[in-house]
């Protein structure tokens, strides 16, 4: 039996891209997919997984130890609305959290990663499974971003960066020198989508990491999904932290951006 790796699976295309990099290093990928989170697809190109509800670390852990898995990572985005909306959650968050009056999405993970680690569990940097994915700085599509593209992603990257370390998303959305939207629990894609509805055609994305960006943790990307949202809403740009912020299926993205005059920037 070879080297094992778990894998909790949210949604995008994040884990789908750590089960084929972790398989060509010679890992068997064990994945635990999160119901209403993951790919339907994902099961396909995998070795052993379970579906799992969010709360259900308890059964995620047992599934690991019977398939010996002693390192895991997180994979993908699970929708940070579950942590209000379910009532199972609400039941063990005092477990989880204790006494603590912090309910972030990041203070829950956290909170996890130590719950696995009792259990013989680490959970690692998943950065390893995704290298190919991170860009240079530099224009990415042959549309180039205009004079004021370039503004609103100058004028909305400090502000990104601040609500980022305040832990309250990591995507603002700019148009005219004012922030339209700003993420919140709903994640990128519909905070672009809501820009859009809100503001019109010509408006501007920015994703960042946090100062102090814990890889483990809730790691930032964009992908094929993001430009898709940017079409919907009109987007002329795009602007993502280079090296930091890894860019899924960047070929069709690109392609798709450029097909709808849309400027992909990597700072």
């Amino acid at each position: 039996m070879g080297r094992r790796l778990g894998v909790i699976a949210g949604s995008g295309e994040f884990p789908v891209h750590v089960c084929r990099e972790a398989s060509k290093k010679g890992l068997i990928c064990t994945v635990a997919c999160i119901k209403g989170e993951a790919d339907d697809s994902l099961p396909g190109i995998v070795d052993d997984y379970e579906w799992f509800e969010a709360h259900e670390i308890g059964n995620v852990i047992a599934f690991f130890k019977k398939n010996q898995v002693s390192e895991a990572v997180f994979a993908g985005k699970i929708d940070h609305r579950i942590i209000y909306k379910s009532e199972e959650l609400q039941k063990i968050l005092p477990v989880l959290l204790g006494s603590g009056k912090d309910r972030s999405p990041t203070a829950l993970i956290r909170s996890a990663i130590g719950i696995f680690s009792t259990q013989g569990i680490a959970i690692v940097d998943p950065t390893p499974y995704i290298a190919s994915a991170f860009c240079e700085a530099g224009v990415l599509t042959a549309s180039k971003p205009s004079p004021r593209a370039e503004e609103q992603i100058h004028y909305g990257w400090d502000i990104a960066k601040k609500l980022a370390d305040f832990d309250i998303g990591q995507t603002v959305v700019v148009k005219g020198n004012a922030v339209v939207a700003v993420e919140g629990m709903e994640g990128t894609d519909r905070t672009i989508e809501r820009a859009g509805e809100l503001a019109g055609k010509g408006i501007v994305a920015v994703k960042v990491s946090r100062s102090s960006q814990d890889p483990r943790i809730d790691l930032p990307a964009v992908g094929l999904r993001t430009v898709e949202s940017l079409v919907r809403a009109g987007g002329h740009a795009l602007g993502f932290e280079a090296k930091k912020i890894p860019f899924f299926h960047k070929e069709k993205a690109v392609a798709l951006a450029d097909a709808h005059g849309i400027s992909i920037i990597a700072k």
